[in-house]
């Protein structure tokens, strides 16, 4: 006799318990989201749907915001989560996809941290009918292995940052850059994207790009091996994320340099710790990257499994930050 779906799930979860890791204490707010609305038959609810979800972390603040964005709109949906963080291993997220696939999920979730690497799990979960929504990093196959991707314009992240940090500069000026995890979506993108930009200012040149992992511990060291190779040269500092920024601010008072003084400094993500930092005049702007994608990832996954048609890409709605409206915007921040 084939067993149940629900078997099944039961039976994969041992395995997935294996991958999960502790996850962060602190809960982010997420938006209210509506409850389902009356059914036509035949079709799903929310309290009908299973999902997988493979986080691939918890490397910086805005992670932990989104993961918290993701299981707070799943309990307040009633949706059946079934949650694995990958702790940084591309082998724990395949691993955690084919748990999915063995529970008979509806609808599997991830955050790739890399691009390449996926087409044969994800070939897998098309084989057996299960669909896969790319949440906030894209991975680098097919378009018919994904259903959609939701989530930021990582190009023109830095793209926004490029100009940015022109101004402040007024066209001239040594910038060292601290990049993302490597082979990422946002490392490879924001990378692209900044550059795209600062070519059309020959005054203003990158001496160093080295990665800092997304993590205010590896930003901090990073930043201090450029200040040991530089020192006061450095006019400019380029972070794919808030957190490598402020390890980075760490290391440069340290140095016994002023942040966002002797070196202007722009960052992506927009999370409340970036704001005190502009408070404090220690960072110049930081480039919104949103994270609370939990209420949308979920409306999205309802359609899908319900056989509706959705974009091939879902971008988010950020914005651009400076310090001058920081002190009055932190309150309202919720990540």
């Amino acid at each position: 006799m084939k067993p149940s779906k629900a078997a099944m799930r039961f039976l994969g979860l041992v395995l997935l318990m294996a991958l999960a890791a502790c996850q962060s204490g602190a809960a982010a707010q997420v938006p209210e989201v509506e409850p389902t609305p009356d059914a036509v038959p035949g079709e799903k609810t929310y309290q009908d749907l299973v999902v997988g979800y493979s986080q691939l972390g918890a490397e910086s603040e805005w992670r932990t915001g989104n993961t918290d964005s993701i299981k707070e709109a799943a309990e307040e949906l009633g949706v059946e989560l079934l949650f694995s963080d990958a702790q940084q291993k591309q082998e724990n997220q395949i691993k955690a996809i084919r748990t999915f696939i063995a529970q008979q999920v509806d609808v599997i979730g991830v955050s790739p941290i890399v691009e390449t690497g996926w087409e044969s799990v994800f070939q897998e979960a098309k084989d057996a009918g299960i669909p896969i929504i790319l949440v906030d990093r894209a991975a680098d196959v097919p378009e018919n292995l994904y259903t959609t991707h939701m989530g930021s314009d990582f190009v023109e992240e830095g793209r926004n940052a490029a100009r940015v940090m022109a101004d402040l500069l007024d066209g001239q000026g040594i910038i060292v850059e601290l990049m993302g995890t490597l082979d990422s979506a946002p490392a490879n993108d924001r990378y692209i994207g900044f550059r795209e930009v600062i070519e059309d200012y020959p005054g203003i040149h990158i001496i160093a790009t080295e990665s800092g992992d997304f993590t205010r511990a590896k930003g901090k060291e990073v930043m201090e091996g450029f200040l040991r190779l530089y020192g006061s040269q450095i006019d400019g500092l380029y972070a794919h994320n808030d957190d490598m920024a402020i390890g980075a601010i760490q290391a440069i008072e340290e140095y016994g340099l002023k942040p966002g003084e002797d070196i202007k400094i722009v960052s992506i993500d927009a999370i409340r710790d970036a704001f005190q930092a502009m408070i404090d005049g220690k960072l110049n702007a930081t480039i919104e990257c949103n994270p609370l994608l939990g209420p949308k990832f979920f409306e999205v996954a309802l359609q899908v499994v319900n056989g509706e048609t959705v974009p091939k890409w879902i971008p988010s709605e950020e914005g651009v930050y400076f310090p001058e409206d920081a002190a009055e915007l932190l309150p309202t921040r919720r990540y």
